[in-house]
């Protein structure tokens, strides 16, 4: 990064323009200084070998002068100056992206950071709020955001992990809008946004929307769409411990584990039957009890392992996880009746 051994712009004619920042040595700025400097080789880094200087100065020792000369008051003071010398004070962010994205804009240059990955959060504006938000065949959950809010930076990293979360749940959207885009305040007002973040639950076959008003977490954001979109995410990824349950099948399958070998064909016929009736991701209910029937021996316990590995591993694609899991979730519902029993034994001989 240049520094005040090269004079910054301003003090002689520059090919180049430059936004150097003047800084102070003084324990009172040492604190802010320090926040900033990371970020400022990072911006250095960002446009090295380009047509820009970043420069900064020690504005409290030996570039004290031409602090005083550019009315330095405070620390770190951000200026702009053009390759005609004229300049003029940086107000915006400070983190790279703002700092970056400015000097862009100034001198058409591009930077070297590599864009971040596209969000799993839908982005909705002026043109594609009602398409999304007003879906009648969706849950769509929106947070009306500011670039400035804190509480919403705070939030942004749990949201965008439930994004990631229920991106393959094609009937629960989860969505944010910047409210105070000029061009989005007409929609912000129309939904009643008076501070940031507010947030909207959107429901399937209604265009009203309802005040989200639980925690801002990321286990807080999933229990409430799990809760209102009939799903069954897991907190971090893939699905819970009770996706691809059914309860009449479940209690068939203590059933069958607890029958006699005899009564157990009776049993499949009554699964049958339910299992026509709830989906074909039921289906593996009777696949176990099948494979139970024939006498596979330590079928439950070996099976378990091998999923349980699948999942541990993370390696699949993530609708294949979903359904390993589901297969995981109905396998345990043969082996608790069985370990239930065991323990009522247990007692009963204490």
């Amino acid at each position: 990064m240049s520094s005040s051994s090269t004079p910054p712009p301003g003090t002689q004619s520059s090919a180049r323009a430059s936004l150097p920042s003047w800084s102070s040595t003084h324990p009172g700025a040492a604190t802010a200084r320090l926040n900033l400097a990371p970020t400022y080789e990072q911006l250095a880094d960002a446009f090295v070998g380009k047509d820009v200087i970043i420069a900064k100065v020690d504005a409290d020792g030996e570039g004290k002068p031409l602090g005083a000369k550019f009315g330095v008051t405070g620390f770190p003071t951000l200026k702009w100056f053009d390759k005609d010398g004229g300049y003029e004070p940086y107000e915006s962010g400070r983190d790279i992206d703002a700092l970056a994205g400015f000097i862009s804009s100034k001198t058409g240059l591009k930077s070297n950071i590599k864009p971040p990955p596209p969000p799993d959060t839908v982005i909705l504006d002026y043109t594609n709020f009602n398409d999304v938000a007003l879906d009648e065949s969706k849950d769509v959950l929106v947070t009306f955001t500011a670039p400035w809010c804190g509480h919403c930076k705070a939030m942004k990293p749990a949201y965008e992990k439930v994004a990631t979360t229920f991106k393959t749940e094609s009937g629960c959207v989860v969505a944010n809008i910047d409210a105070d885009d000029q061009k989005n305040k007409g929609i912000a007002s129309q939904y009643g946004v008076s501070g940031f973040p507010t947030i909207k639950f959107f429901p399937k076959g209604s265009t009203e929307a309802v005040a989200y008003t639980g925690g801002r977490t990321e286990a807080d954001f999933t229990e409430f769409l799990n809760e209102h979109c009939g799903t069954f995410r897991a907190v971090g990824g893939g699905l819970n411990d009770q996706a691809g349950r059914v309860a009449d099948l479940d209690t068939l399958a203590s059933k069958f584990m607890l029958a006699a070998a005899d009564a157990r064909s009776s049993i499949i016929e009554d699964a049958t039957a339910l299992v026509a009736a709830a989906g074909s991701l039921s289906n593996h209910y009777l696949r176990v009890m099948e494979k139970l029937a024939n006498s596979s021996e330590g079928y439950l316990e070996k099976e378990g392992k091998r999923l349980n590995s699948i999942l541990a591993k993370r390696s699949l694609a993530p609708a294949k996880l979903d359904e390993i899991k589901i297969r995981s979730n109905i396998l345990r519902a043969f082996s608790e009746p069985v370990q239930e029993s065991e323990s009522k034994r247990d007692t009963a001989e204490l």
